[in-house]
């Protein structure tokens, strides 16, 4: 199973920069601040509420992206492991600069990135910001997302029980109309409501997580008659108790139910998690089999921003594996 899973071609389209920020090159820093084996990277490590889970990814987070070389450098050590295990289409996004926070300016950090990715890695990049960020200061800059060259999309994230700001759906769709994709977190920290605000008012089709749609059958027909896509991170979801423990993930459930759903990791930083481990977790746990892992992997190529010959190509591939 493990060879299969490697073989795989596989795509990442849930994935945030600073909280993939690989352990190691904070180890490497500055040994004395950052121990080898932190508890909250252990397996067995769950976080008591998303405040905790947030407070102890900037911790780590912040120190380290205070430029565009680190997010230079933390990219391509990202990318790197990609590379490792056959991924071969990644979606990130970076958290919108903001005072008193990241401090580089958005370009500069999508140059940054642009320049980390490896020879056979397609990369797409996105900037994600927090459902009140179009009431202050950061509107200006929203207003200008769409002359940013290299960015792919946006994201509402953070703290799901946030109210949404009443002027995001006239941004989300004026960015749409400007060739971005637009995502919104959904139905993690609050239920199926989020996951039809999201698709009915803001008009995405990328939801990130949706797993908590599962609680209204009604808004699970509705994602699954929009050819809607849920970005799922499992072991994220298990880690920030979401769900009680794996073997009770919703994951084939909504496939089964007809929503899209893809496999991704979240925040490394957080859970010390690979996509493979994500992929072999499924196969351990809940008994995916290879088809199900082969879908899973095709879900992925279907939303890829990438030319219907790679796409082709990939799914082919996955097809072949599959049938072996």
């Amino acid at each position: 199973m493990r060879d299969f899973i490697q073989a795989l071609p596989k795509t990442e389209t849930h994935l945030h920069l600073e909280g993939a920020l690989p352990y190691e090159l904070l180890w490497a820093w500055q040994p004395k601040k950052w121990p080898p084996d932190p508890d909250f990277r252990d397996r067995r490590y769950r976080y008591a509420t998303f405040p905790d889970f947030e407070r102890i990814l900037l911790e780590h987070a912040l120190p380290w992206f205070d430029s565009a070389a680190r997010y230079h450098e933390a990219a391509r050590a990202i990318f790197a492991k990609h590379v490792a295990q056959n991924v071969r289409y990644v979606e990130t996004s970076f958290h919108l600069p903001v005072t008193g926070f990241i401090k580089v300016p958005g370009p500069e950090i999508i140059a940054a990135i642009r320049a980390a990715v490896p020879p056979g890695l397609e990369v797409r990049i996105f900037t994600g910001m927090l459902r009140s960020d179009l009431g202050g200061e950061l509107r200006a800059t929203i207003d200008q997302l769409h002359t940013w060259d290299g960015l792919a999309g946006v994201d509402l994230h953070g703290f799901e029980q946030m109210p949404t700001h009443p002027d995001t759906a006239a941004v989300w769709a004026r960015l749409r109309a400007a060739g971005k994709v637009t995502k919104c977190h959904a139905g993690e920290f609050d239920g199926p409501a989020r996951v039809r605000e999201a698709i009915e008012v803001l008009g995405v089709n990328r939801i990130q997580h949706g797993v908590r749609s599962m609680e209204d059958p009604a808004v699970v027909r509705l994602a699954a008659e929009r050819g809607v896509t849920f970005d799922v991170c499992p072991l994220s979801n298990v880690g920030l108790k979401v769900v009680p423990a794996l073997k009770d993930h919703p994951i084939r459930k909504l496939i089964q139910a007809g929503v899209r759903c893809t496999v991704s990791t979240d925040d490394p930083l957080c859970f010390a998690n690979s996509l493979t481990e994500e992929y072999e977790s499924l196969a351990g746990e809940l008994a995916f089999t290879r088809a199900e892992l082969a879908q899973v992997a095709a879900n992925g190529w279907a939303v890829a921003s990438v030319s219907k010959e790679a796409r082709a190509s990939a799914v082919a591939t996955i097809a072949a594996l599959a049938a072996a």
